[in-house]
């Protein structure tokens, strides 16, 4: 897509400034929420490769190759003047090759927000909730390593949440037996305390923190890294001009176009689904090596 201009009665010219923002599926809008208060002028555009999805189940070589080659086509086909990568699973393994490809362009990336709960942690004891893979990868360790080294940190890696929330956010049941042994791990107790904070891991997770506030068996802070990120954008782009035009913010689904709940879903998230083939990527391999 070409920039979009629009000239002021002044003859100055700015320019909109478009905001890619990448997930798997439709967790990521939990972060496009927090875009939208935080720069309500930028025009975004949301792309869900759910032809990917989940990305727990690739081989991470694999998953990296594939975002890589998602990328070559998102970056030439939507011009973005920032790109997030609203998954903690594709931050971990791809935003390094990813700013190693594309060297001009800023990426933005998701990881859980540990050195936040080690230094508002009371008891010393905080949970990361994430994906496995999330939870098994050295970049997570080293977080942990770097701000979290005098607490008592407790890793979960839930196999079928980030599932159980596209099934809520598709306003289909969600079993709170099921919800509930996916989030049990997180609450520790140890010598006389208990886990204080609960870090979500996922983008996926906040569109459950209220079903998991009432299951939790005390307590806890629920820490969304969705916030932070939209603040680190803005400072972003404090030094662009923001100018607000009549375009849509749209949204892209990588195995086509979506079925009518999801369509009804982006669209409560003020965003129109595309449904024009040359400006879809293709989902690149058929199948995923699984790991």
């Amino acid at each position: 897509m070409c920039r979009r201009y629009k000239r002021w009665m002044t003859g100055r010219i700015q320019i909109t400034r478009n905001i890619l923002v990448f997930d798997s599926g439709v967790g990521g809008l939990s972060i496009l929420r927090e875009l939208r208060l935080s720069l309500p002028q930028a025009r975004l555009v949301y792309i869900a490769d759910d032809a990917g999805f989940p990305y727990g189940d690739w081989e991470e070589s694999a998953l990296t190759e594939h975002i890589l080659l998602l990328f070559d086509r998102l970056i030439s086909t939507h011009n973005p003047d920032l790109c997030i990568i609203a998954c903690n699973t594709a931050t971990t393994i791809a935003i390094d090759p990813l700013r190693q490809r594309f060297p001009v362009m800023p990426f933005v990336g998701t990881v859980p927000a540990i050195k936040p709960a080690a230094e508002q942690t009371f008891s010393g004891l905080f949970s990361i909730l994430a994906t496995p893979g999330t939870v098994n990868r050295a970049y997570t360790q080293d977080l942990i390593a770097r701000f979290a080294g005098d607490c008592d940190v407790t890793l979960v890696g839930a196999p079928d949440l980030a599932m159980l929330a596209e099934r809520y956010l598709r306003n289909e049941h969600v079993d709170d037996d099921a919800l509930h042994t996916q989030i049990a791990p997180c609450f520790v107790e140890r010598n006389g305390k208990r886990t204080d904070i609960v870090v979500l891991g996922c983008t996926h997770y906040p569109f459950l923190v209220n079903r998991m506030r009432k299951l939790a068996p005390w307590p806890v802070d629920w820490l969304n890294p969705a916030e932070a990120i939209a603040r680190h954008v803005r400072s972003l782009m404090v030094e662009k001009p923001l100018l607000r035009t009549g375009d849509s913010d749209l949204a892209f689904f990588t195995a086509g176009d979506p079925d009518l709940i999801t369509a009804v879903l982006v669209r409560s998230f003020g965003l129109s689904p595309y449904s024009g083939d040359n400006l879809i990527p293709h989902a690149g391999p058929a199948a995923p090596s699984r790991s």
